[in-house]
């Protein structure tokens, strides 16, 4: 009888801080507490999935140099494959 007060408890808590809690538009993952989310438009991101694009965007300079030097040597190689 107890175990079954304790679940409708758990229960009437649980719709109680729905609203608290976000869903990653990324990853999926439920956050509330302990997984900290921010809104982003109209949609929620979590902490980690925020740190993962930051350490993407911290390193888009590299990868757009590393794209323009392969453009650059696919364009020098189709000069030498037409002289």
């Amino acid at each position: 009888m107890e175990s079954i007060i304790e679940g409708k408890k758990m229960e009437a808590y649980a719709e109680h801080r729905t609203k608290d809690m976000h869903v990653c538009a990324l990853c999926g993952a439920i956050g509330y507490r302990k997984r900290p989310m921010r809104p982003v438009g109209q949609k929620w991101v979590c902490i980690d999935c925020l740190r993962a694009l930051k350490e993407m965007l911290e390193g888009l300079d590299q990868w757009e140099a590393e794209i323009q030097l392969e453009k650059e040597m696919a364009k020098k190689i189709d000069e030498t494959m037409r002289a």
